[in-house]
């Protein structure tokens, strides 16, 4: 296992290319994205769940192990960082804050 990335308080930050570098190599990351469902659709990292901020409940039916893997982002990096906090304080431990999608570099898949 490894680690990239600096930890502020509850979650890791980590850079969208850090995060493309570990997501091609470990297949049982799961990948978060915090925005709205239309936000999601008009375009997301393929092989995120859309969990909307404000829905953060909804990851126990997606990672019901608290040692999962999480990796969270949303548009800019404001609402990634408090779903991290929310997930962090319903016991999660292992999670990474990519900030904003404005930052990826890869493909991006389109719903709707």
């Amino acid at each position: 296992m490894f680690f990239f990335g600096k930890k502020n308080g509850s979650a890791r930050q980590m850079s969208m290319a850090e995060a493309k570098a570990a997501l091609e190599g470990d297949k049982s990351i799961c990948l978060i994205d915090v925005r709205t469902p239309q936000e999601y659709q008009d375009g997301h990292i393929p092989g995120s769940v859309n969990l909307p901020l404000g829905s953060m409940e909804g990851i126990t039916s997606i990672a019901p192990e608290h040692d999962k893997k999480l990796f969270v982002y949303c548009l800019s990096g404001a609402r990634a960082a408090r779903a991290c906090a929310e997930l962090a304080g319903m016991g999660y431990t292992d999670i990474s804050d990519l900030g904003g999608i404005n930052n990826w570099t890869g493909l991006m898949e389109r719903k709707g």
